[in-house]
């Protein structure tokens, strides 16, 4: 039930703010096992899938992850059915220049660019700091089903921020 109010949700959001870029950010979906680059769980490509249903109106014209297998496989469902490649952003210089890089691509795409973003726990709430998010959204180990929409204004000044959730609730910790 959840999902499709969300979706109704990012779509206002999504036609109120044609001129204005809108950036949603997600961490990657539940991995299979806690090796150092793990392969989504059944329940995570479950998720992966779910992601759809945040772009009902519009898809996304970017798409950015890390370099790990378990971001890509988090966006490959939204990738394919928007027809948009996944981008890996690179840890080149750490999570620092990782955070730096994905922040200059967002900020370098067309001023009514739809971003997804598919991070980490610990990359997700970076992200959306450096892009003005006030109070972003710190992730658990058990974190999956957080979602953080920037609206980014071409004029500059705070974005508009919204913090919600997606899918089937994350399990507690």
């Amino acid at each position: 039930m959840r999902a499709p109010l969300l979706a109704l949700g990012l779509a206002g959001c999504f036609a109120f703010s044609a001129a204005a870029q809108t950036v949603v950010i997600v961490r990657h979906a539940e991995k299979a096992d806690s090796s150092s680059d793990p392969a989504l769980s059944l329940e995570g490509q479950s998720r992966a899938a779910s992601l759809i249903d945040l772009f009902e109106d519009t898809a996304p014209t970017l798409i950015l992850t890390s370099p790990l297998q378990r971001t890509m496989q988090t966006a490959r469902p939204m990738s394919d059915r928007a027809g948009v490649p996944i981008q890996a952003v690179s840890f080149e210089s750490g999570t620092e220049g990782h955070v730096a890089r994905t922040v200059d691509l967002v900020r370098s795409a067309s001023a009514d660019s739809v971003i997804l973003i598919v991070g980490h726990s610990n990359t997700v709430p970076q992200i959306a700091a450096a892009l003005g998010d006030p109070s972003p959204q710190q992730l658990n180990e058990c974190d999956f089903d957080r979602v953080t929409t920037l609206v980014l204004s071409p004029a500059g000044g705070a974005p508009e921020v919204r913090h919600s959730r997606y899918g089937v609730p994350s399990a507690a910790c």
